[in-house]
C-alpha cells in the first residue's frame, strides 16, 4: 500500500510540473540531439533506448508503444485512450512506475535495470518512437542461410539417447539453447541461436527443434546427429514471439509457420530449409468492428491443428483468431473469428478439438471450435490471464482446462467436456500470499499435481517459489522455496516424457539454476548450475511439445 500511496503522490507531482511545461513539440537539431516534450537524447542515447525497449518492454507495450497487455507508452495518449501519455507522467512518474511495477502484472526493474539505464527510460519514453523500416520476403530470404543440406543429413539417429527425453532449455539473455539428456540430466550441447530466444517447437516427428527469438531469428536444430546441430536460420521479422510446425497427417515435417511482432505478419517456410515461400500481413480492422485500421497487429501464440491442414494464430491488437490453411502456402487461405482484445497466449484442451486462449486485457478466455471454424465461448475468468499453453487436468468435476492470472492471486478452471457447466469456470484457487504475477501452469496426464509459478509477483519470497495443487481435490499440498545456492526468479515448469520429474528455471538473479523435483514426493532431486546455465527460462521436452502434452 506504501507503494501505491508513493506512485500517486509523485504522479500527482508530475502533473502539476508537467502542466507549467511548454509542451510545444521541438524539431531535431543540427547536432542530431532530440529534443522533444522538454528532454534530450543524443543519438547514441535514442539507439541504446531503443535497445532496452525492445529487450524488456515491448513484449507488453508493443514495438511501436501504442499498448497491448500493458497500456501504450507514448509521449501523447492515442486518440480514445483515456490514460495519460509519458509527458504527462514526466521523469518522476516513469520512473515510479519503472521501479516499483504495478499489481496489475508489470514486475518492479529497479535491480534489474541499472540507474543509468532506468534514467535513460525516463527520458526515451517521452519522444516518439522510432519507425520501423520494411522487411518483407526479399529482406526475408536474404537472411536465410541453409548450413547442412537436406542431402548431407543422417537419415537416422547417430547415438543411441533417447531423443523423445530431451529437454531443449532456453537461456534467453544469452541468446543460446541448451540440450540436455533428461535420462542422464547431461547437458549434451550449448547453441547459439537468436537474441532473446522466446520459445521452442518440434518437428511432427520430434527430430527437429525450431527456436525463435525476439529479434526474429528462426533456428533449426537437428537431433540426430551424436552432437545436436543447427542446419538453418532465417529472420522474419525484427521483432517475433512464437515459429509451428505443420502436424496434419500427409503434411508432417512439411511446412513451417512464424508469427511477426514487427512487422505484424506472418510467413510461411519450407520446414526441411527454412526457404521462405510467403508473406501475409495480419493488419486490419479489429473484432469490435469499429472502422480503425490497425497497423501494429502482432502475431501472438500458433498452434498446429491435428485434425486439419491448418494453424491457429492469435492477432493480439485486432482480437482476431485466424485459421491458416496450408494446403496452398503461396497463397495461403485465412479465416478470421472475431473474440476479443489483446491476444496472447493458449493451448488445446484435452480433445484436441478445441483452442483456448487468453484475451489478457480483456480478462477473457476465448473458446474456438478448430475443426468447425467458429468461436464457442468468451468466458469470464480474472485480470489478466496467463496460461501459457495451459493444462489439462481430470477429476470429479470432469475434463478442466486451468490458466493462472497476472494481475490477481486466481487459478481458474474451466470445464471442457460436455455436461453442466461447460465451458464455465467451475473452480478458482488461491496460491499463498497476495498478488498475481503467474506466468505458467503445469500438470501431466499421469500426474495428480498441478504446478503453478508466481514469477512476476513484487513479493521477492513469493517470486522465488513455486505451488502445488492436487488435482483431484484442489488443495494446495506445498510452497516449494528456493534450495540454498542459488538465486532469483523460479519460473516455468516442464514435465519430463514419463510425466515423474517436473523441471523449474531459475533466472534474473545471482545465481541461475535447473532444478529438477520427484512429481511423486515433491522432492528436490538435482541442481544444475554449472557455468553454461546462463539465466533460463522455458524448457520443452521433445515428447510432450511434439505431441501437445500439457
Amino acid at each position: 500500500m506504501k507503494k501505491l500511496n508513493l506512485l500517486g503522490l509523485v504522479l500527482l507531482v508530475s502533473f502539476i510540473t508537467f502542466s507549467c511545461k511548454n509542451t510545444k513539440e521541438e524539431k531535431r537539431p543540427k547536432n542530431d540531439k532530440i529534443v522533444q516534450n522538454g528532454v534530450t537524447l543524443t543519438k547514441k542515447e535514442m539507439e541504446k533506448g531503443s535497445t532496452l525497449f525492445f529487450d524488456r518492454c515491448a513484449g507488453c507495450h508493443g514495438s511501436s508503444r501504442k499498448g497491448a497487455t500493458g497500456p501504450h507508452l507514448l509521449p501523447i495518449a492515442p486518440k480514445g485512450d483515456n490514460r495519460p501519455g509519458t509527458t504527462l507522467l514526466g521523469v518522476a512518474g516513469i520512473r515510479a512506475f519503472i521501479e516499483n511495477g504495478t499489481p496489475a502484472g508489470m514486475p518492479e526493474w529497479k535491480g534489474i535495470l541499472s540507474e543509468e539505464e532506468i534514467e535513460l527510460m525516463t527520458r526515451f519514453l517521452q519522444v516518439d518512437p522510432p519507425i520501423t523500416p520494411p522487411f518483407g520476403l526479399k529482406e526475408i530470404k536474404e537472411t536465410w542461410k541453409l548450413i547442412v543440406p537436406v542431402a548431407d543429413r543422417p537419415t537416422k539417429p547417430q547415438h543411441t539417447r533417447n531423443i523423445n527425453n530431451y529437454f531443449g532449455v532456453i537461456m534467453r539473455d544469452a541468446g543460446k539453447v541448451a540440450i540436455i539428456d533428461g535420462d542422464t540430466k547431461e547437458k549434451i550441447t550449448v547453441l547459439k541461436t537468436g537474441f532473446a530466444v522466446h520459445i521452442l517447437r518440434t518437428s511432427a516427428s520430434g527430430r527437429y527443434i525450431y527456436s525463435i527469438g525476439r529479434d526474429g531469428r528462426i533456428t533449426m536444430i537437428d537431433t540426430y546427429p551424436k552432437i545436436p546441430n543447427i542446419v538453418a536460420e532465417v529472420r522474419e521479422s525484427f521483432d517475433a514471439r512464437s515459429v509451428e510446425v505443420s502436424k496434419y497427417k500427409g503434411y508432417e515435417d512439411k511446412y513451417l509457420i512464424a508469427g511477426g511482432y514487427n512487422p505484424s505478419h506472418f510467413v510461411i517456410f519450407d520446414a526441411q530449409t527454412l526457404e521462405p515461400i510467403s508473406v501475409t500481413s495480419t493488419s486490419g480492422k479489429a473484432c469490435d468492428g469499429k472502422k480503425e485500421f490497425i497497423k501494429e497487429a502482432r502475431v501472438a501464440a500458433i498452434v498446429a491443428s491435428h485434425t486439419d491442414p491448418l494453424w491457429v494464430i492469435n492477432i493480439k491488437e485486432r482480437g482476431m483468431v485466424a485459421l491458416v490453411d496450408y494446403t496452398n502456402p503461396k497463397e495461403p487461405k485465412v479465416t478470421e473469428i472475431p473474440t476479443a482484445r489483446f491476444l496472447h497466449d493458449g493451448g488445446w484442451d484435452a480433445t484436441g478439438h478445441y483452442f483456448l486462449v487468453a484475451a489478457n486485457a480483456s480478462n477473457k478466455i476465448v473458446v474456438i471450435d478448430v475443426p468447425n471454424k467458429k468461436l464457442v465461448k468468451i468466458i469470464e475468468t480474472g485480470i489478466k490471464p496467463h496460461p501459457g499453453r495451459g493444462t489439462n487436468i481430470k477429476n470429479k468435476l470432469g475434463s478442466l482446462w486451468v490458466t493462472s492470472h497476472l494481475g490477481e492471486n486466481k487459478i481458474s478452471f474451466i470445464k471442457t467436456d460436455k455436461g453442466p457447466g461447460r465451458w464455465t469456470v467451475v473452480k478458482e484457487v488461491k496460491a499463498p500470499g497476495v498478488g498475481g504475477g503467474a506466468l505458467f501452469v503445469k500438470s501431466h496426464p499421469k500426474s495428480k499435481h498441478l504446478w503453478v509459478d508466481r514469477t512476476l509477483n513484487p513479493d521477492s519470497d513469493l517470486h522465488a517459489s513455486v505451488d502445488v495443487f492436487d488435482t483431484q481435490t484442489f488443495e494446495h499440498l506445498k510452497t516449494i522455496t528456493m534450495p540454498k545456492g542459488v538465486d532469483g526468479r523460479m519460473v516455468h515448469m516442464e514435465y519430463n516424457e514419463a510425466g515423474n520429474e517436473v523441471w523449474v528455471s531459475v533466472f534474473m538473479g545471482k545465481q541461475s539454476a535447473l532444478l529438477i523435483y520427484n512429481d511423486k514426493t515433491l522432492k528436490l532431486k538435482k541442481v544444475i548450475k554449472e557455468d553454461w546455465v546462463q539465466n533460463p527460462t522455458g524448457k520443452f521436452n521433445i515428447y510432450n511439445t511434439t505431441h501437445d502434452i500439457y
